[in-house]
Parts: C-alpha cells; structure tokens; sequence
C-alpha cells in the first residue's frame, strides 16, 4: 500500500476514535465512515485497550524487499537488454522463473517464482502475449495435426442429454414415471 492510501486509512481510524470517545456505537461508526462493521469493532477493541495510540498506522505490512533501489535499477537494465545477453538463446521471453533465477545469478538473493513476478510488477513490467504468430509456424502441419491427431486424442465425449447439469441429483424429475420421489411406492 502507499503511503497515501496508510494515511488515508489512519484518519478514517482516527475519526472513528473521535466517534467512540462521543459513545457512538460501532454499527453507528461503520454506517457512518463506511467501513465494515466488524472493522469498526476491532478499532472500538483497540481504541478500548490502547487509545488513539492504538489506531494510528504502524507503517508498511509485508516483508521488505530483499534488493536496494541500486540493485532493482540494474534489475530492470538486465531484463531490458533480453534474455539472450544473460544465457537464454532459444526465445527471447523472460519467464519468471528465468527471472528468479537472474537475480540469483546477479545479486545471489534467493527469490520464488511469484516474489519475481511481484518483483517485476513493481519495476513495470507486465506479461505479455505475442502479437502475432512465429514465422516458424508451418499451417499445413497444423492443419494436418488437427485432421488426423486432434481427432483421435479428443474423443468422442459423452452423448448429449445422457446426464444431468447437477452434480449430485442423477435425473430431473420431468424424466421420473409417476411425477416424484416415492411415487407409486406402497
């Protein structure tokens, strides 16, 4: 979160500290600043055990980052001058595997798959889908794969109208003799 968005967040806090101090209940607080009432009776908890003290912001949540503003600069010249510069000659897509694996190489700080797609979010890079196909790409081989292969791996599926929608009701009753369940029992 920025630190906008934290101090905009304590003064709703701080506010409803005013109200609790005022012997506003915390429906009326929630009503009120439009927040969730459970949110409004955890600050009226906390306004109880520690005052306003205990509503103001304890700064930043999360983990800090492992790399300095100096190491994400040159992080983002590294993953701009592509793949290939850094070992990765077969396309020239970074992954974020092959990220993770860079700033192991670069910086030997350890990070997972995801904390390197975060990483990358935060340095404004964003996943990105090819505009157009490979020139590689050989339309009667495909053609021919969707004909012959596509047809014997796909399968036959089930016959229409042989099951039902639900999970675990077997057949609609429109389909049962005697119009219900127990009908024509005893």
């Amino acid at each position: 979160m920025t630190p906008a968005g934290r101090q905009r967040r304590e003064t709703v806090r701080m506010q409803a500290a005013e109200l609790f101090e005022q012997q506003v209940k915390p429906s009326e607080v929630a009503r009120r600043l439009r927040v969730s009432v459970k949110s409004a009776y955890v600050w009226q908890q906390l306004w109880r055990d520690g005052g306003v003290q205990a509503l103001a912001s304890r700064g930043p949540n999360g983990s800090r980052c492992r790399l300095s503003p100096y190491c994400l600069e040159r992080l983002a010249g590294f993953l701009e001058e592509g793949p290939a510069a850094h070992g990765w000659v077969e396309d020239q897509v970074w992954t974020a595997s092959r990220v993770a694996t860079l700033i192991g190489r670069k910086f030997h700080v350890s990070y997972s798959v995801s904390g390197a797609t975060r990483l990358m979010h935060r340095l404004g890079f964003s996943p990105q889908v090819p505009a157009r196909r490979v020139a590689e790409r050989d339309e009667q081989a495909v053609k021919v794969w969707r004909e012959a292969t596509w047809a014997e791996v796909k399968g036959s599926g089930r016959p229409a109208g042989a099951t039902s929608v639900s999970r675990t009701k077997p057949g609609s009753p429109a389909g049962r003799r005697g119009g219900g369940p127990g009908a024509g029992v005893g």
